[in-house]
């Protein structure tokens, strides 16, 4: 039987006591609130933190979807459900909807939180290329104030990102401009299952059709962000047409550098990544309109 090592816990009463209590223990502590990833990894002592902090009860501060003209402002301890079930966040962010729709099964998504999944940092999870495709800036708040990270430097890399041991992510906030739609294609060997392969895309666009911005982002392929930040550029200035976003699916294919593994082989995932890309932008321009340059 698979048990965790033995560990103090405390439910904090609020943001700063959460955070308080973070300074105070340091990196022998851990945030919990859906625990669907920090549990499994306790239990195969792969983690082996000291000390939980449950912020469970932190929802009139950080359990929120607040629109507003400028900005889409999403706290941390929002639940996967109710990301998928906000017919409000789909209409801005038809992305969230898609991504969420294939996120692991209803019991995860009753209790996992968007905070819990980009700060898993997990290279094949979902809602941190979504929060990358629309350009998002993270709220982390620590003992001396409130620091703001462009999603673009948050991860450091697999299972690591920018916060600190004394810091905890309290908000995600996405920039409203012009008109623009989105969306997210993903193969999985089963429902709910990780992704072989999954991609994001995000379009502008001007008055007289043409994509005046676009961002494209992919899961569990290894993408290089340099190289992937030049696919926009091939789609500037341009009207949509499917010549155009194979084009862009051809450059994110080899923007990627996957793994061999059970899911799939490097080539396959390589495919995966220009298809999906193509899909994403397709599914985008008809959700603006523009079916019929596509």
């Amino acid at each position: 039987m698979q048990v965790p090592g033995p560990f103090e816990y405390a439910r904090a009463t609020g943001v700063e006591h959460a955070v308080e209590l973070l300074d105070r223990h340091g990196e022998d502590a851990r945030v919990v609130a859906g625990g669907h990833s920090l549990l499994p990894m306790m239990k195969l002592r792969l983690a082996n933190p000291e000390f939980l902090i449950d912020i469970n009860d932190l929802g009139d501060e950080l359990d929120h979807i607040t629109v507003e003209p400028e900005v889409v402002r999403i706290g941390a301890l929002v639940r996967h459900r109710r990301l998928l079930e906000s017919d409000e966040l789909a209409e801005i962010f038809p992305i969230f909807r898609d991504a969420e729709k294939v996120i692991a099964d209803p019991v995860v998504r009753n209790r996992g939180t968007l905070g819990g999944s980009i700060c898993q940092a997990d290279p094949a999870e979902d809602l941190s290329t979504v929060c990358a495709v629309l350009g998002a800036t993270c709220f982390v708040r620590g003992p001396t104030g409130v620091r703001e990270l462009p999603f673009d430097e948050f991860h450091l890399g697999a299972y690591e990102t920018v916060v600190a041991p004394n810091e905890l992510l309290v908000e995600v906030r996405l920039p409203r401009k012009g008109t623009s739609s989105s969306a997210y294609e993903k193969v999985e060997r089963r429902a709910g299952d990780w992704a072989v392969a999954a991609a994001g895309a995000a379009l502008w666009m001007s008055e007289d059709g043409r994509i005046t911005d676009a961002r494209v982002g992919l899961t569990a392929v290894r993408p290089d962000e340099t190289a992937l930040s030049r696919v926009p550029e091939l789609l500037r200035g341009s009207p949509p047409s499917e010549d155009l976003f194979r084009e862009a699916g051809a450059a994110a294919a080899t923007a990627c550098d996957p793994e061999t593994d059970q899911r799939g082989t490097a080539a396959y995932k390589r495919h995966l990544a220009s298809e999906l890309t193509v899909r994403a932008l397709r599914r985008s321009a008809e959700r603006l309109g523009v079916t019929e340059r596509v």
